[in-house]
């Protein structure tokens, strides 16, 4: 009897211990309640789902506040339907297709390809000190973890290169 309860207690431990099956990157976003513009902008491109399915990705979200630093009426008129192929060019620019977390990051500028398709791909990622700066957005909270990548808060919006 002893063996059976000690076994039972040993597994109850082991159970209550277990991780937690973490979220997807578009769940994470969705519960920090700052990304609301970014997943409206995600759904209309056509990309939250692979923002959710996706594997080993770095999502540089900027925050609802720095779309609204964009030009009056920018955000309204690339959430349009006749320009869903210039939103996701732009969404696109703001992932890679693998993990990178701050401690991997040299101390000097290095370029990154994105999963934005055609024209300029590279990001300028330069760590310097504390402070890291993806092209000209600061990233304000790094290595935010999700099931499926990582995501680092920056505070601006990336535009490539036309």
């Amino acid at each position: 009897m002893r063996k059976i309860a000690l076994g039972a207690a040993i597994s109850l431990a082991l159970a209550s211990t277990a991780p937690a099956k973490a979220e997807n990157i578009v769940e994470v976003a969705k519960g920090a309640g700052s990304f609301n513009t970014l997943l409206a902008a995600a759904e209309a491109a056509g990309l939250a789902g692979a923002l959710a399915d996706g594997d080993n990705l770095t999502v540089f979200a900027p925050t609802d506040e720095a779309f609204a630093a964009l030009p009056d009426g920018t955000v309204e008129n690339l959430l349009k339907p006749e320009n869903k192929d210039q939103l996701a060019a732009i969404l696109s620019y703001h992932v890679l297709p693998r993990e990178l977390s701050s401690n991997m990051l040299p101390g000097r500028t290095i370029h990154v390809k994105t999963i934005k398709q055609g024209g300029d791909r590279l990001l300028s990622v330069t760590k310097s000190g504390g402070t890291v700066t993806v092209d000209e957005a600061k990233v304000v909270t790094a290595d935010i973890r999700a099931d499926n990548g990582i995501i680092h808060v920056i505070d601006k919006v990336m535009l490539p290169a036309s």
